[in-house]
Formats: structure tokens, sequence, C-alpha cells
């Protein structure tokens, strides 16, 4: 059984990464645990490069927690110019695995409240009445009226991330020349 460490508390991230690992590697497989770390950052990411920096933190922190498990996956949202959106990354002793989510558009609504220093969470939140909205499904499953969740998008770009770690061309790749 794989000890994956999840470096969040979030119930949605954790879910989506159990999901993603039991369909890669097959349901009763992996036991994942939410850990709570510091990106290192601000409570926001602005930005591709800190965004995904600051999911690239939460795996190391994650790494110092607990160095004995199998794999060590950070999830972090940011935000860029107009849009939303989130880095996987996944670590075990050996190999890295990296994804960006799919992008959403925001309102210039949401978009003023995080230039004033707002995180997105809490904006949507105050916007629809959903308290701790970024816990459930998100400001995604809000603007596309109920079609796709956090969950979900993260879902899909988790099992992108985890693509290295399993598939043939990667493993080949991995093997020593003779």
């Amino acid at each position: 059984m794989y000890n994956v460490i999840a470096a969040t508390h979030n119930p949605v991230k954790i879910d989506a990464i159990q999901h993603a690992f039991d369909d890669t590697f097959g349901a009763g497989n992996c036991r994942v645990e939410g850990i709570d770390v510091d990106s290192g950052e601000l409570s926001q990411p602005m930005g591709d490069h800190q965004t995904r920096s600051d999911a690239r933190n939460r795996v190391m922190a994650a790494c110092q927690v607990n160095p004995e498990a199998d794999f060590w996956v950070g999830v972090e949202a940011g935000v860029e110019e107009n849009m939303t959106f989130a880095w996987m990354v996944i670590e075990n002793a050996h190999l890295r695995g990296e994804s960006r989510s799919a992008s959403l558009m925001l309102p210039n609504s949401v978009l003023q409240g995080i230039a004033e220093g707002r995180e997105l969470g809490h904006k949507m939140a105050r916007l629809t009445g959903i308290e701790d909205i970024k816990r459930r499904d998100g400001a995604i499953n809000v603007f596309t009226e109920d079609r796709l969740t956090r969950a979900s998008v993260y879902h899909q770009a988790l099992l992108l991330a985890l693509v290295p770690f399993h598939n043939a061309i990667f493993q080949e790749l991995r093997r020593p020349r003779n």
C-alpha cells in the first residue's frame, strides 16, 4: 500500500488526490493523509511561477514532515491576469510529476477583490454566500453552474501529473542503457 502525503487539509484537494491515485494504482492501494504545511508565500499566489513554486514548496515541506512516505503531493491554486488555475506537483524519492489545471476566467468584480488583497475563496464566499467555498466545490462550480467542481478539475490535472510514475514510455526512459 502506498502512503501518500497531501500537503493540505482541504477536503476537496484530498478527495481529488485520493481519486487520482485510486484511478492510477487501483482502489485500496493508496492511503492519502493530509497534513498542514505552509507554502511559504502569500495566501493567494499570483502568477504561474509563484503558484508552481508554492506547490513545490508544499511538497518539500511535506517531505520534511513525513520523509518515509511513498509520495508527496502539493496542489496550489493561483491567479494570473484574469484567470484562476492550479498547479499539481507529485514527487516520490526518484521522480517528480507536474501538471497545471485548466484555467477559468474570473469576472472583474472578483478580480477587483483579489487586487485589493483578498483571497479568491474569500471573495467568492462574500459574493455567493457559500461559507468556506474554497473547501467545497469552488468558484469553478459557481461559474460553470454545477458542470465542473474544483475536485473534478484537480482530478484531471493530478492524473496528468501521475503519468511519469506509471507510463511505460516514462519508465523506459528511466532505465539505464546497456
